[in-house]
């Protein structure tokens, strides 16, 4: 069962239906309800904080004007993480810039935190960064977002199976990357 596919409550689904009639009242309220999923794939996709925020601000016109579209109110969440994630992408392609990850030190030996504990994390963050955006972007469908392989290849544009495949080649590419031989 994937968790993306969450039934969708009966007063958010009242929200839609008001929102698609012009409703500003309740698309702010599926607002509040899907920001920070979104910004949370977006953060993985851009691997910046300013960036997500972006790429989810860009997202919500965008929602707006196609919000008539959405068949089914239960996909609602899918529907809006691919937008976001779509933006997202599309930021980093134009910026093409590297982040810098900060590791926090100040105040790690009162603590007693080693910072050398934060490697592993620190290695994921810079492996992630080497991937091509839309290769973060499936990851951060799948492990942050929650979607199943039908929904990645409704999102990708790939059949479920060849979404899958996609999928093990990268998670064993990060594998191999991680792996401290």
């Amino acid at each position: 069962m994937a968790a993306s596919v969450v039934p969708i409550d009966d007063g958010l689904a009242a929200a839609v239906t008001l929102a698609r009639a012009g409703d500003e009242t309740a698309f702010a309220r599926i607002i509040k309800a899907h920001h920070d999923d979104m910004t949370r794939v977006c953060f993985v996709i851009c691997g910046d904080l300013d960036v997500a925020d972006e790429a989810v601000q860009a997202a919500w016109p965008i929602v707006w004007r196609k919000l008539g579209g959405l068949r089914d109110p239960g996909r609602l969440r899918p529907w809006l993480v691919s937008i976001a994630a779509n933006e997202a992408r599309q930021l980093v392609r134009r910026r093409r810039r590297r982040t810098i990850v900060e590791i926090a030190t100040v105040g790690s030996t009162s603590s007693g935190l080693d910072p050398a504990g934060r490697i592993g994390d620190l290695d994921l963050t810079n492996a992630l960064a080497r991937l091509d955006p839309d290769d973060r972007a499936l990851l951060a469908l799948r492990y942050v977002a929650g979607f199943d392989s039908t929904e990645l290849a409704r999102a990708t544009g790939r059949s479920p199976s060849g979404t899958r495949a996609r999928l093990a080649r990268l998670l064993g590419r990060l594998r191999t990357e991680l792996s401290d031989d």
